[in-house]
């Protein structure tokens, strides 16, 4: 069984509380997260099997498809996405920094997915967007060539959708930096 991650971001508080009850309903999932993000928008994240997440999600969609931002099922998601989540990914040193800087959510979490698995990278975090604007970013760390990898390889799976910001690579960050922000 193959663990997979879904996600619905959606402009409507209301409407996102009743999808993630119907979503719930619909099928044997986890709740991974389900809040108000910025601007106003509400996420519904969910893991399970892939059979499960997929058809939870199309339940969801379902619902107010006229309220749907966007959405994403990662059926083999890797990891490290879990506590990059939660933002407790634990990491003996950051090396190079790379930063991608996305319009959803969804975007941010296909970014970081694809990133660790282009290249031998951690993940520190997946930045949910709470007073961002409705941004959200990934943060990674390794040695500057596979963090440069990993970020190329996320622009590049995303190019055509419109939802990458901005990135940037650090080469060494300062420690102030790292201590503060993680």
């Amino acid at each position: 069984m193959k663990r997979a991650i879904g996600l619905i971001e959606l402009r409507s508080i209301a409407r996102g509380i009743e999808t993630t009850d119907v979503l719930l309903k619909s099928g044997d999932v986890e709740l991974l997260r389900a809040h108000v993000v910025c601007p106003g928008k509400y996420i519904v994240l969910i893991a399970g099997d892939v059979g499960a997440v997929r058809s939870a999600i199309a339940t969801g969609q379902q619902i107010a498809p006229q309220v749907v931002v966007d959405s994403l099922i990662i059926p083999n998601v890797h990891p490290s996405i879990f506590p990059a989540l939660a933002a407790v990914t634990e990491v003996d040193q950051v090396r190079a920094l790379g930063v991608i800087e996305t319009y959803t959510l969804a975007a941010a979490i296909i970014a970081a997915d694809t990133a660790v698995k282009a290249a031998a990278v951690e993940l520190l975090e997946i930045r949910l967007p709470f007073a961002l604007g409705g941004k959200a970013f990934t943060l990674l760390t390794g040695d500057i060539a596979a963090v440069r990898s990993a970020v190329d390889s996320a622009v590049n799976a995303l190019k055509d959708e419109g939802v990458i910001e901005s990135t940037v690579v650090i080469p060494s960050p300062h420690k102030s930096l790292v201590e503060k922000m993680l």
